[in-house]
């Protein structure tokens, strides 16, 4: 075995200081490393220089941003056609090949060889999303977060399947039956749920190994068998020794330990392939094994091979810290891993060390013998699709779009015989593989060129010979046995690692059926007449073939700044010095997805070089639906379901409808756009002189005059995002978030990382602590914002440093901040939970001045009624305020210090409901 630690592999900080990898997950075909980590970046890599040292190929891939928390998980689809990423701001994320993504990273240094573009953003949780999981051939993606529910997608158009609520705690881990029949989540309530994807009810509840397991862990990343027989689960105790439970099927009991690691064990991972146990016999159902490899918080990874009962290897002392992911290539023999330290581990096996990896037919009809027919298709993944190789030398500024995903193609002897259904649909019927093996892994071949289709270059990839295998020899009416024995030991020599007792056999037999392949995800249209779909109306650009484009960026004269001079020779009052933001440089082609739009639709701008107008359009539906030409270069897209805006190098931004018309003349700013940014029916621009402004597109007006921000930047201004009512929110590199106030006509912080020195509530950084207090609430927009400014610079304080009553001012400033920044995002649920925590604290330290004072601004005059005008509101955020009193009085009266105060004004409340005041 050989253990490799690329120190090159890292996600770092402002200051490139190494920061936390909480995830990674290498791609099917072996040639790319996803990793995801506190800096809040999705990073993707290239494994052969990470395998070779001196190999050609960049090192770094391309590096995704669009994650404002530490990204908690990484995960490549079945196909290799996706990457999905879960994070700290309660999102996921869905990324896709983008043809034209290559080049710089906008506002940082580094370069990125191919592009990845988000297909789809994914809200649904409240809070962090702590792990992922593709189902069998891709068909759905389940998500967890520490919300406590379960999310299932679709995999196909990524709409909510289901939402599986039942754990207590927060939900750590998720993992898919490769059968299809269930799905299984682990959570701190200290319990594995197994959940049917028939009809997403709960099957059954396991708690026996984890009563006292501590819930002071990242993450509890449980794996099912590649057999389908187990599930070994992470983080279960033995009495008082760390163990990995592995839980049977069928019964859902767990009867052997996995011993030996002296902490908490935070994941676990099977090897994707089945194993022979003696490679003398025939591959026949009773002899084959599974290998396993566990990471621990002990900073070692052991891996067991389920035939045995002590571990095959242990590297102890791997890493500095917590072991949080672990991934295994396809090959078997390939195992990554990952450390809250910041690093990554390989470790690469010989054919020899890891020896009788069964046929690939091994594990289909295995896993046949469980008689399962899911109405979901759900069955064994498919066929790995390889990426296209970036090249060896790829310049910045040019590069021709990245190919598309191709599907590779095995040298199989011998024909399949092709059958059609009643309806339509083709089954094949699999050719057991000749007899004669080789094992030989052949170098990547190269990929022919293809005819183009709609302007984008396709490749096929030339099949290679591929490892032809003996028949196994299966038993009619076998049953799947059982992987796991154990030698016993005397009760004077314990194994250190070891498994504590067998597993109890499985049931199931195996059946030689068809299998179903699904030839195309869409379904056809059928007209109203029955017969071909009637012509489309004609439309501007409809006929247009989109060509190729080398995409690079294009050479512009820098901005002139006129010195205006006033009365008497001064400065006019308000004049600007300068540019204070940089605007991204226009490219040749440029591109941007549709907010909540279908995948593969994208507003698209082409700037030509030679003088030739620039054209803007809407790819929709795999054809162009509009186009519209424009005086000068655009360097700025944004896209919403309501309209689509593009930004020139003039200063000017053009707005569409949906069919191409201009809902509003070209607005005309002070200087070129930097951040353009658009949500629902809302618009924000922010130009290199620091002037921000939002619009209402739909009603045609201004949310937000031009106003200036340059007062603001005394640090770098990290990212502009804008809310759904129109309320924009500026990340500072400080740590601190502002936004606008239209009713005070000023900038206000919504966060400051400040808080976070002495504040007993700031939660922006939840995965990295141990544990969160229960009276956690909710991930919404306030903690989101807090969440990316958690990791920014701010005071050092030392605790011996501390002045009296610090945490107590702290606390409170926090939370009445709170209370604020969520009226201004328009967060109903976490202006209430401020409160309540609010009032929980003015209880406990018995303020009795503040706790009257919030009193009376919820409760207003008692002699109050509708229609009364005296300039109190009786709501705020759509809810009563006097109900939220309610709940304040009940914190009070139930408190030591402050129970006469509660008691007498819910004496008045009442009083008041009943018109006796």
């Amino acid at each position: 075995m050989h253990l490799i630690k690329p120190a090159w592999v890292m996600h770092t900080d402002d200051k490139k200081k190494r920061q936390g990898i909480f995830s990674l997950h290498v791609h099917g075909d072996g040639s790319r490393l996803a990793t995801g980590g506190m800096d809040s970046k999705v990073r993707i890599w290239s494994t052969a220089p990470i395998l070779n040292g001196d190999s050609p190929m960049p090192k770094s891939l391309c590096t995704l941003t669009m994650h404002i928390g530490p990204v908690l998980c990484v995960r490549w689809s079945n196909s290799g056609r996706l990457l999905a990423s879960g994070s700290d701001d309660g999102l996921v994320m869905v990324w896709d090949l983008d043809p034209s993504g290559a080049g710089k990273v906008f506002g940082e240094e580094e370069v990125n060889v191919e592009g990845w573009k988000a297909l789809r953003r994914l809200a649904g949780h409240e809070s962090d999303v702590s792990d992922l999981a593709w189902s069998p051939q891709d068909r759905f993606l389940a998500s967890v977060s520490v919300d406590s529910s379960v999310i299932v997608w679709d995999g196909y158009s990524f709409d909510r399947v289901a939402k599986l609520n039942g754990h207590n705690g927060f939900v750590k881990g998720v993992c898919w039956d490769p059968v299809g029949q269930y799905l299984a989540t682990q959570s701190d309530d200290k319990s594995v749920r197994i959940w049917r994807t028939t009809d997403w009810a709960c099957e059954r509840v396991v708690t026996q190994p984890f009563e006292l397991s501590p819930s002071a862990t990242f993450f509890r990343r449980l794996s099912w068998s590649p057999d389908g027989a187990h599930i070994t689960a992470a983080n279960a105790m033995n009495g008082p020794v760390f163990v990995a439970a592995v839980i049977s099927r069928k019964e859902w009991t767990s009867d052997i330990s996995l011993v030996g690691h002296e902490n908490t064990v935070e994941v676990a991972s099977y090897n994707p392939h089945l194993f022979v146990r003696d490679e003398s016999k025939p591959v026949a159902s009773h002899n084959i094994c599974s290998i396993l490899a566990l990471g621990a918080d002990d900073r070692s990874v052991s891996i067991w091979q389920t035939n045995q009962a002590r571990p095959l290897l242990v590297a102890q002392e791997l890493f500095d810290r917590a072991v949080l992911d672990l991934s295994w290539c396809l090959d078997g023999l390939t195992l990554y891993a990952c450390s809250s330290d910041g690093t990554v581990a390989v470790m690469k096996f010989s054919p020899s060390e890891l020896r009788g990896i069964a046929p690939h037919d091994v594990q289909v009809n295995y896993l046949k013998g469980y008689k399962f027919n899911s109405p979901m298709n759900l069955t064994y993944q498919p066929t790995v699709q390889s990426i296209p190789p970036p090249p060896q030398h790829s310049p910045p500024v040019q590069r021709i779009q990245p190919l598309p995903v191709g599907q590779p193609q095995l040298n199989v002897g011998g024909t399949q015989e092709v059958t059609r259904t009643t309806d339509g649909k083709r089954r094949i019927r699999p050719v057991l593989l000749s007899q004669g093996s080789s094992t030989a892994i052949h170098p990547q071949q190269p990929y022919p060129q293809q005819p183009m289709q709609n302007g984008i270059l396709h490749q096929q990839p030339i099949a290679t010979p591929q490892p032809v295998y003996a028949q196994p020899l299966l038993h009619d009416a076998a049953e799947p046995s059982n992987p796991f024995t154990s030698t016993p030991f005397t009760a004077s020599q314990p194994p250190r690692y070891g498994s504590s007792m067998p597993l109890s056999a499985s049931s199931g037999q195996m059946v030689d059926d068809d299998i179903q392949m699904i030839e195309s995800w869409e379904t056809a249209e059928p007209s109203s007449a029955g017969g071909t779909s009637p012509r489309k109306g004609r439309t501007l650009g409809g006929d247009r073939v989109r060509e190729p484009i080398i995409v690079k960026e294009l050479q512009t004269m820098p901005m002139q700044i006129v010195n205006l001079v006033g009365a008497g020779g001064a400065p006019p009052v308000g004049g600007s010095a300068g540019p204070v933001l940089k605007a991204p440089a226009p490219k040749t082609y440029m591109s941007t997805p549709i907010e909540g739009g279908k995948e593969g639709d994208m507003l698209e701008g082409r700037n030509a070089e030679d003088g030739k107008p620039t054209d803007v359009q809407l790819y929709q539906n795999k054809s162009v639906q509009w186009l519209d030409y424009l005086p000068c270069p655009v360097n700025a897209l944004a896209a919403t379901t309501f309209f689509y805006a593009a930004a020139g190098e003039d200063g000017g931004i053009t707005v569409y409808s949906n069919t191409g018309r201009r809902l509003m003349p070209t607005l005309m700013l002070d200087s070129k756009v930097a951040f353009l940014e658009g949500s629902k029916q809302h618009l924000l621009a922010i130009t290199e002189l620091g002037t921000l402004a939002v619009w209402n597109v739909k009603a045609a007006h201004a949310v937000i005059p031009s106003v200036s921000i340059r007062h603001l930047l005394t640090s770098q201004l990290q990212s502009a995002q804008l809310r759904p009512n129109g309320v924009p929110i500026l990340n500072f590199s400080s740590g601190t978030s502002m936004s606008y106030d239209t009713g005070l006509s000023s900038w206000h912080k919504l966060s400051d990382a400040w808080f976070s020195r002495g504040s007993d509530s700031w939660d922006a950084a939840r995965a990295t602590r141990a544990s969160r207090a229960p009276s956690a609430g909710p991930r919404g927009p306030v903690s989101a914002v807090e969440a990316a400014n958690d990791d920014a610079k701010h005071m050092e304080l030392l605790i011996e440093d501390r002045p009296e009553w610090w945490s107590a001012a702290m606390t409170l400033g926090h939370l009445e901040t709170r209370l604020h920044a969520a009226k201004a995002l328009d967060s109903p649920s976490e202006y209430k939970l401020a409160l309540v925590t609010y009032a929980r604290r003015l209880a406990d330290e018995g303020f009795r001045g503040k706790a009257e004072e919030l009193i009376k601004e919820l409760c207003g005059p008692l002699y109050w009624r509708p229609g009364r005008d005296d300039g109190w509101t009786s709501s705020v955020l759509g809810m009563q305020k006097r109900d939220l009193l309610r709940e304040v009085l009940s914190i009070f009266a139930r408190s030591k210090t402050l129970v006469k105060l509660g008691s007498d004004y819910q004496e008045l409340l009442k009083k008041a409901a009943t018109e006796e005041y």
